[in-house]
């Protein structure tokens, strides 16, 4: 789950990290109240859209005229910015964050997340704040930093300071150095506390005046975690959420749409993968990723052939699940009954293996609805593929 750039700021107060001044506000009357109260000489009015980009998109204005920034915030609210994160379509803008400026000597980069490798958790940092890392990444991938945290040991003084000299803080801004430290330990201290699977600053900033403030700032949690905190819960914008991700997740599915036209119902994410692997060397494209876990029940089917079927998009529906929890003609059951519920009008290919295929596959085959039946994974994607217009 991700949230807006003003509650990751708010995150970063509570857990002693240095944020701006600054308040979420939803109309011009409110920027107008709050200008008023902060009081800056610099004003900063941010659209909060769950995407990165937004200042090329237009959606970060900068003023030093007070009354200049009502004007600013009606332009921006209901706006839609379209960025490299939001797709075509954009998102619309329906608060903003309004905060004060802040006089930049030096921009870094900073974000913690886990590492895939070893699982445990890592620092990246980098000199270059302000830039997507991954162009960093691409270009110049000496200037990243990695710094491993052992989570049985925790965060520690010495993991702060190899950081801190890889960055050429003591050299460069000394005054700053025991701050970042402590900095660190704090965002350590939210990464493992909040469970969540990224935090991000890009740019950390210090200020003329030898301050460090986080200018900008990320957090995404583990969803598998969310159920703990309360506070993270009630962080959650659905606005910004595709409403067929909402409904899979009330149905304890998970769900990501995707631009294809083949909708893919699949048991376990390696198999759903690799699904959508095949999809597309056979010549077409899956239209989401789907996951209805190992039981495959008729409830979990049904739920998945109706949130399939909700996408336009949608010309077929491939499903295919490895019976090994559940055997496969139980499975079959579950979809013959979930098919006859839900009324599939697109062509449906099923694909079963593993435990009692066989008897899945003929209860299917006798079932007395429009379906394809198949063996090979191969197989099943060309016929989907080529049952919706598109042939490898």
């Amino acid at each position: 789950m991700n949230v807006h750039e003003f509650q990751a700021k708010s995150l970063f107060a509570q857990f002693g990290v240095p944020v701006p001044r600054g308040r979420e506000v939803k109309t011009p009357q409110e920027a107008e109240t709050w200008a008023t109260e902060l009081n800056s000489p610099v004003f900063v009015v941010k659209a909060q859209i769950h995407a990165g980009g937004r200042g090329k998109a237009g959606g970060v204005k900068i003023t030093k005229n007070k009354a200049e920034v009502p004007g600013l915030a009606k332009e921006l609210i209901g706006k839609t910015l379209v960025t490299h994160q939001t797709g075509p379509k954009g998102r619309e803008v329906r608060r903003l964050l309004i905060e004060e400026g802040a006089g930049i000597a030096k921009e870094l980069y900073l974000s913690i997340l886990v590492d895939r490798d070893s699982g445990w958790p890592v620092f990246i940092a980098s000199t270059e704040g302000g830039m997507e890392i991954e162009e960093v990444a691409a270009h110049t991938p000496e200037k990243i930093i990695r710094e491993a945290i052992d989570p049985a040991v925790g965060f520690q003084g010495y993991n702060g300071r190899n950081i801190a000299f890889a960055l050429g803080l003591p050299t460069m801004e000394a005054a700053v150095v025991t701050p970042f430290i402590q900095m660190l330990g704090n965002l350590y201290r939210l990464f493992m506390e909040k469970n969540a699977a990224m935090v991000e600053i890009n740019p950390l900033v210090i200020t003329s005046d030898k301050k460090l403030i986080a200018l900008d700032g990320k957090v995404s949690f583990d969803d598998n975690g969310i159920f703990k905190h309360q506070d993270v819960q009630q962080m959650r914008d659905l606005n910004e959420e595709d409403p067929l991700e909402i409904e899979a997740s009330e149905n304890n599915l998970n769900y990501v749409k995707l631009d294809g036209n083949i909708g893919c119902m699949v048991n376990g994410a390696g198999l759903a993968m690799a699904t959508m692997d095949v999809i597309k060397l056979a010549g077409s494209e899956p239209a989401n990723f789907l996951d209805v876990g190992g039981g495959a029940t008729k409830e979990t089917v049904a739920a998945g052939f109706r949130i399939l079927l909700k996408d336009p998009n949608v010309k077929g529906i491939f499903i295919n699940i490895f019976g090994g929890i559940v055997r496969c003609e139980r499975i079959a059951h579950g979809v013959i009954e979930a098919a006859k519920e839900v009324k599939i009008a697109v062509p449906l290919v099923v694909r079963l293996q593993g435990t009692n295929a066989e008897e899945g596959r003929t209860l299917l085959a006798g079932s007395g609805l429009k379906l394809e039946v198949a063996n090979d994974l191969w197989e099943a994607a060309q016929k989907i593929v080529k049952l919706t217009g598109k042939a490898a």
